[in-house]
């Protein structure tokens, strides 16, 4: 299983697409609760949309809208439309087997600064 695989996000731009919010989960009542780590920390979660930037003239390649999970507060100014950059950010895939068998990519960071 790969888990926390850096990720290398040179020559890409990246744009928040949604205000970041606090990682919720339902627990086993249905109730919303919020998401820490081990050792109590809320989780955070923000949309970016990522793009490779042009280079010697050529046009920009395709981009694709991605959910990470902050390990830290992403602070105010972290906001819809505002170009930013991952900081340690890495991948995990996963999979659950729990009838249907379901599987993916998780990204995570540290944590999220204004580009620049």
């Amino acid at each position: 299983m790969h888990t926390n695989v850096p990720v290398v996000l040179d020559g890409y731009k990246l744009q928040v697409t949604e205000d970041p919010v606090l990682k919720m989960r339902q627990d086993e009542n249905g109730n919303d609760v919020a998401v820490t780590d081990r050792e109590g920390v809320q989780q955070y979660v923000v949309m970016v949309f990522g793009k490779p930037r042009g280079q010697d003239g050529r046009p920009n390649g395709r981009g694709v809208e991605v959910k990470v999970t902050l390990e830290t507060e992403p602070g105010e100014d972290i906001t819809s439309g505002a170009t930013v950059e991952l900081i340690n950010p890495r991948l995990s895939y996963w999979t659950n087997d729990n009838g249907k068998h379901r599987c993916g990519i998780a990204y995570r960071a540290t944590g999220v600064k204004l580009a620049g």
